[in-house]
């Protein structure tokens, strides 16, 4: 069975962080492993609190994964500090992990941070030169190259901008453009646009997660990255259209949506 790692902050709420990602593996057959960066209190209405874990223990987690069940493919998400990300980064180089996909994580969808300004220059310049794909949306793609994107010219240059930090392959998510939900796929080489549906939901929270955990599972199982980042974003937006209110705030798309659908009652 292929095997895909996650390596991210836990969501007490089950619809972001590890949760999502192990929900996305098990949805796509795989067999996921997960090391947890960071607890945080959290549901759909915002983030209550963080409690981040040791970088020293980040590090055997991977490390205990890495000598039993090994990765055919890895993710990270919510990283938080600096020290951490300098640890996962090591343990990156130490097993050799390649097919990595790197989320940068820094803002959760209710708006509360999830990485301190002061490990933005260690995830630059530590993780993305790792990194087989990162995932940047608008705003994570701003902060990465530097300058303001709300259109698709502007998603080119950040593109380029992050591809010049080391990353081989980069996702400018699309979601949060006005006009449509259209990402891009850049290799250093050609730009792929990706025509994405826009999905008229309220239910996004952790889309972020199942999206770069999704690639990671199509990666694992032998998919090339074009391939599995253009099943992903079908994954997901079978998901969205498919996502039903969890909580009072912004709910999950529906991770197990291959499987079964959930009936919304009208009934109180």
């Amino acid at each position: 069975m292929r095997k895909a790692m996650t390596i991210a902050g836990s969501d007490s709420g089950g619809g972001a962080g590890i949760q999502a990602d192990l929900k996305t593996f098990a949805a796509l057959g795989v067999y996921g492993t997960s090391a947890i960066t960071a607890l945080t209190a959290q549901n759909t209405l915002g983030v209550q609190g963080v409690f981040p874990v040791d970088p020293d223990f980040v590090g055997q987690q991977i490390d205990s994964i890495m000598a039993d069940i090994g990765a055919d493919a890895a993710k990270t998400g919510m990283l938080f500090s600096e020290a951490i990300i300098r640890m996962v980064a090591a343990r990156v180089r130490r097993w050799n992990i390649r097919n990595l996909v790197v989320d940068p994580v820094m803002v959760a969808k209710s708006g509360d941070r999830l990485l301190r300004e002061d490990a933005i220059d260690a995830l630059r310049c530590e993780l993305l030169p790792l990194a087989l794909v990162v995932t940047p949306n608008l705003g994570e793609a701003s902060v990465l190259a530097g300058f303001p994107v709300q259109d698709k010219p502007a998603m080119q240059e950040a593109a380029r901008a992050i591809h010049a930090l080391g990353a081989r392959w980069v996702v400018v998510k699309g979601g949060h453009l006005p006009d449509c939900a259209d990402d891009l796929l850049y290799d250093g080489e050609q730009f792929l646009w990706l025509p994405g549906e826009r999905i008229d939901t309220p239910h996004t929270h952790g889309t972020g997660c199942a999206f770069s955990a999704a690639i990671a599972a199509f990666l694992a199982k032998g998919s090339e990255v074009p391939e599995a980042v253009r099943r992903a974003k079908e994954y997901l937006t079978a998901g969205l259209r498919a996502a039903v209110p969890i909580g009072a705030g912004h709910s999950p798309p529906h991770h197990f949506h291959p499987f079964y659908r959930v009936e919304i009652s009208s009934e109180i």
